[in-house]
């Protein structure tokens, strides 16, 4: 079996990679689900499109936007891609077994996954009624199951934060969100209209330290943390619950990424890519979360856009010279993508990135051979929340050095 481009993931990155890379290209898209739109599905919440489409969408409505515009498309269900060799050579398993596909260009749109209770290396016993907060948000929103009635969510991620909301509009009660950092991990909206607009507690500077129960849970013990996140003692109480939501992080889904032999980032866990999503194998190209995890899905889907583009000028013929400048993360920047520019014809670059320590009136910077080329002044800067600085392509087409920066405006 042959195709032009393979997509492999059928989520937001993917649909809009394969519905722009048809556009030039035979396209062929996999996804290991039985049905397309990958999480969005099971986002009912409004907030999607506000920036491609100009409207507040549920995901559901999202995914549909892009779902109507891939005919043409070979789509497979409930296939996975198993290996894929240094020659584009990919091994999938099917409905009807397994086989072998070759394509011109490939993209990666794996997504991300949660990090478990086993990750972070919470103590306790194992009963029932732990659950991830993208499990727990399946079960209401997609099964129609509610996972407790008395809630403790640990970690103050953006779908922790969306679950808390979402578990007390179904009459569940949430006893507190517990934060091990002394900031919080969402987007201020959703800290203000998820938690603050129901008066539900958020403990900064605090974990759970201990899960208890048999077949079922019957608590949680939390304890304050100190500077170095160690657990203080005498700071430890018993909270009774039913049901631990863990929103402790996302990792880029990356284990096919790894055994291809791409380079990752060890800032981000995803690949490298360059200005047009190509990782460091060569017409292989990446975008979405499975790259770094974004905040908005409306990012998620611009990425993938472009690597729909570059991957379908792969797939006929067009290569690019690989310059392999790197882009460094400068002052207070923790890491950019791209990281790589590749000095590829784009009009637009946009770099992102998130700062090491929340900072307040800064300007972001681009130095571009030692000068500052770029500059956009930010009222805040916070780790949580990602920055972006949006450059025409002909300020680093043919650049030597890059580096962006955020510094205190004088």
């Amino acid at each position: 079996m042959k195709t032009d481009v393979a997509v492999i993931g059928g989520g937001p990155a993917g649909l809009a990679a394969a519905m722009e890379a048809k556009k030039h290209a035979k396209v062929t898209l996999i996804e290991r689900n039985e049905e397309l739109g990958g999480i969005l599905q099971q986002c009912i919440h409004h907030g999607f499109g506000n920036f491609i489409f100009g409207e507040a969408l549920t995901g559901p409505e999202y995914a549909e936007h892009f779902i109507e515009a891939l005919e043409g498309v070979d789509v497979l269900l409930n296939t996975t891609v198993l290996e894929i060799d240094k020659n584009k050579r990919m091994l999938l398993s099917g409905p009807d077994g397994v086989f072998e596909m070759e394509a011109k260009a490939i993209i990666l749109a794996m997504g991300c996954r949660e990090r478990t209770r086993t990750q972070i290396f919470i103590p306790g016993t194992r009963p029932a009624g732990v659950y991830t907060a993208g499990t727990a948000q399946r079960l209401i929103n997609i099964e129609g199951v509610m996972p407790g009635k008395h809630i403790v969510i640990l970690g103050s991620g953006d779908v922790g934060l969306i679950m808390a909301r979402r578990l007390t509009l179904e009459g569940a009660k949430v006893e507190g969100v517990y934060e091990i950092m002394p900031k919080p991990g969402g987007l201020t909206r959703n800290i203000v209209q998820c938690l603050h607009d129901f008066d539900i507690p958020l403990h900064l500077s605090h974990t759970v330290v201990e899960i208890v129960g048999k077949k079922r849970l019957e608590g949680v013990f939390v304890a304050k943390v100190d500077k170095n996140f160690k657990p203080i003692e005498e700071t430890k109480r018993f909270v009774p619950c039913d049901t631990l939501i863990l929103a402790v992080g996302l990792i880029p889904e990356n284990e096919l990424t790894k055994k291809t032999g791409i380079e990752l980032d060890s800032v981000t866990a995803g690949p490298v890519v360059d200005e047009g999503m190509e990782t460091s194998m060569e017409g292989i190209f990446a975008c979405g979360n499975v790259v770094h995890v974004h905040d908005l899905v409306d990012d998620v889907s611009l990425s993938a856009i472009i690597a729909g583009r570059e991957a379908a000028k792969h797939a006929n013929g067009e290569k690019t010279e690989r310059r392999k400048i790197k882009v460094k993360a400068g002052e207070n920047v923790r890491y950019v993508v791209p990281q790589i520019i590749n000095g590829r014809d784009m009009e637009e670059i946009t770099f992102y990135f998130r700062v090491k320590n929340e900072m307040r009136n800064v300007v972001t910077r681009l130095i571009v051979d030692g000068e500052v080329r770029k500059e956009k002044r930010e009222l805040i800067v916070k780790p949580p929340e990602m920055v972006r600085l949006k450059v025409k392509g002909e300020l680093v087409k043919n650049a030597n050095s890059i580096s962006i920066e955020v510094k205190k405006v004088a």
